[in-house]
């Protein structure tokens, strides 16, 4: 009998929303947290009985995977702030570097050669270990692109410790998108926004996985 991944969501933006929602969706529960409980107890109602809602310490404790859907110069805090929970934990960086700039888009916050993924990879406890997943498309792709038929779009992701990726993927897979591993960490700034695998760098769309593989071949 397999065992079904833990998976605690912390946050309740437009992605840690959609991605809730799509893991319901494919039938695999999800503890919901948020800064204020109640906010994540109407959620979970929302999605019904496979989302469960928690304090942010108890999520993290209950979960194998945490993906704290925040923003990025939030997660350090997080990081810090929770370092003891997330001892041997999978952490998955869904967050991009950018900030609103002075022309109605989007600018980089970390010097243009750096990635979310890098930073954040050396912040972590050192038994725990970060994957970059599931923010290489915007928030409105990840709920219209779900579960697409006939071919099913790609979520690309990069880790390091490739012994969790069947975990990873199980995850993806349940949450309608076919996944693609790019690489290690350090390839992470190809699926973070103005990346060349990102829906809003030189990428521009989603693909299926034979799009994916052409992609990654010749890059």
């Amino acid at each position: 009998m397999n065992t079904v991944t833990k998976v605690a969501i912390i946050g309740l933006g437009n992605i840690g929303k959609a991605v809730a929602t799509n893991l319901t969706k494919g039938n695999h529960p999800v503890i919901i947290a948020s800064r204020e409980l109640s906010k994540a107890q109407e959620f979970s109602l929302q999605l019904g009985d496979l989302a469960l809602a928690k304090e942010i310490t108890e999520a993290i404790k209950q979960a194998d995977v945490i993906i704290p859907t925040i923003y990025y110069d939030k997660i350090k805090e997080f990081l810090k702030t929770y370092a003891a929970e997330l001892q041997g934990k999978i952490i998955i960086d869904v967050s991009n570097p950018i900030a609103p700039d002075d022309n109605g888009g989007f600018k980089k916050i970390i010097d243009q050669n750096q990635s979310a993924g890098k930073i954040l990879s050396e912040l972590i406890p050192s038994n725990a270990i970060l994957v970059k997943a599931f923010g290489t498309l915007g928030a409105a792709t990840l709920v219209n692109a779900a579960f697409s038929t006939p071919e099913r779009k790609v979520l690309f992701y990069a880790s390091d410790n490739t012994n969790i990726n069947n975990i990873i993927e199980e995850l993806v897979t349940a949450s309608g998108f076919a996944p693609f591993h790019i690489g290690g960490i350090d390839q992470s700034i190809r699926i973070e926004v103005f990346g060349d695998l990102h829906e809003f760098g030189a990428l521009g769309k989603t693909v299926t996985l034979e799009e994916a593989k052409d992609l990654v071949t010749i890059s």
